[in-house]
Order: C-alpha cells, then structure tokens, then sequence
C-alpha cells in the first residue's frame, strides 16, 4: 500500500474535499482522486460516498481512515528517527508557545536556530490547555505550558520559570494606597481573565473554589493585551503574571502583589513514553541553559 495514498485519502476526509486537500498537500486534484481511487483497488471496495456536497466515509473507509491515522503517527517517527541520524543538520521541531510567554522564550529560540540552522522550527501559539492535547496527540512534538499538570496526564514536565502573578488595576486614586491584594478581594470586583484554554485560568479557578469563592468573571480573552485595554476602560480587574504586567503603560495601569501560593510557573511538556526525537532534545537543552537556576530539574 502506498503511504502517499492513505496520506492523500486521510487529508480528503480532514478537509471533507478533493480540492481543499489537494491545496494542502500541493499537488493536482487529479493527483489527489487518483491515488484515492488507487487506494480503494488496493483494498477492493468503496472508501468514501458523496451526499449532497459532503463526503462521508463508508463502513470499510472508517477502518482506512482509524488505521491510517496510526500508520502515519508511526511512519512520521520513523521519519525522524531516519532523519536524527545526520545529526541535526536536517529535521523539525513542532513547538507549542503560549501567547503570554513569547518575550521569555525569545533567547532560547534564537539560541536553537543559530546552533542548528537545519533543524525547521514551527512554531504553534496557543493556551496551555490546547497545547498539552496536542502534545499527547501527536500534533506538538514538545510545548510551554503553565506548571504543574495533572498527575494522570502521560506528560514529563521540565520547569523553566517560576513568577509571582499580580493584579491589575486603572491608575486611579481608590487603588493608589493599596499594597496588594488577596483572593477574597477580588472576588467583590468584575474580573477579566484569560479564557479556558489557558492552564493558568484553570489554576486560578481552582484556587477560588478552595476558598469557596465565586469569582465574577466579566470577560474572558486569550490577548492579555486586550484584557489590559480593558481595565484601563474600567470594565474590572485582571489577573496577569508579573512580567506580563511590566510591560504595559505605567502612567496609565498599575498592578499590586496577589496573596497566594499560586505562581506563574512554565515549563516544557512532551509526551510521556514516547519518541523524543534529537531536535527535541537539543531544545530541551537550550532551554537548560538558557534557565541554568531552573532547568536541571526534571519532573516526571
């Protein structure tokens, strides 16, 4: 069976067309209906129907399209394996970055592509949460996340930076003589904080619940710089790591000190158990050096 026709027939059924998949893969769609057709003589019967203008898989083209996933996980790794043996000087690496740690990550990366020119980078900028699914699919080779990870995730963990999360407010005269602020506090003001694919959201949820606290969330965004704009309008209170908060206009924004254990701690995931190619492995140890005081640590 040729693996160029399962890829072809899977990225078909993705993008529910012939001629989307074809844009895709950059080749013709007579290429793409070929090799489709030439798949389904391989296997003798019909993979996909058509109903109006979608394309629906057929009993026999499911089990295709299941196992035909599972045979490209296992030929992309073989691929890098076969790839790791010219030591770095070809390969990839798919990284997932949180929006808010871009200014922090920018030296290691920097750092990686002086020292291995080769070496592809993608880069895939998402919230914790969306990045750690995409690791344990298969999608992310390696990703940033905030720390910790649930114990019966399959994740070995890597922490990088630990810093303190502050509280934004408008620099107005009623916040001026205040020093810092607790939980219990900002329950009583309408907060802006980043939505549910960030890991951090998660943590400060469950750090309400544990003092049997109702936040009064106002508005939920994935741009800090957007949550920022927004108490500088006076919609609320925002919630941001402290190097996040250094960045902004401290004419017109203040942030205090948030009473809590809760940090903001990132750190690199990769999927427990598995292939971790070479171009993984020297981002890893980029970062080590990038972080000495951190990264020596690893969790597992």
């Amino acid at each position: 069976m040729d693996v160029r026709a399962l890829r072809y027939f899977i990225e078909v059924v993705r993008q529910q067309s012939f001629t989307r998949a074809a844009e895709q893969l950059y080749v013709t769609q007579p290429t793409i209906s070929k090799m489709v057709r030439q798949l389904e003589a391989e296997t003798g019967c019909a993979l996909l129907r058509r109903e109006g203008r979608t394309l629906q898989l057929t009993d026999s083209g499911l089990v295709v399209y299941q196992r035909g996933l599972a045979i490209l996980q296992e030929f992309h790794q073989l691929e890098a394996q076969i790839g790791d043996i010219n030591q770095l000087k070809t390969g990839e690496l798919r990284l997932g970055i949180p929006p808010m740690t871009g200014m922090q990550i920018a030296g290691s990366i920097s750092a990686f592509q002086r020292r291995y020119p080769g070496v592809r980078l993608h880069i895939a900028e998402s919230g914790g949460l969306t990045a750690q699914q995409a690791v344990l699919n298969g999608t992310l080779d390696i990703a940033l996340t905030a720390l910790p990870v649930a114990s019966e995730i399959p994740l070995n963990t890597l922490e990088l930076m630990c810093h303190p999360l502050c509280v934004l407010v408008p620099r107005t005269a009623c916040w001026q003589t205040r020093q810092q602020l607790t939980l219990t506090e900002l329950a009583e003001h309408p907060l802006l904080i980043l939505n549910e694919e960030f890991a951090l959201n998660q943590q400060l949820m469950q750090a309400f619940r544990q003092q049997s606290l109702t936040p009064q969330i106002a508005l939920r965004s994935a741009q800090w710089d957007f949550l920022a704009a927004m108490v500088q309008a006076g919609m609320g209170l925002a919630i941001l790591p402290e190097p996040i908060c250094q960045r902004l206009d401290a004419q017109r924004l203040a942030w205090l000190p948030l009473v809590s254990e809760l940090q903001w701690r990132i750190g690199l995931i990769w999927r427990e158990g598995s292939y971790l190619s070479r171009s993984a492995e020297a981002w890893i140890q980029c970062c080590r050096e990038h972080w000495p005081g951190n990264a020596p640590r690893l969790l597992v």
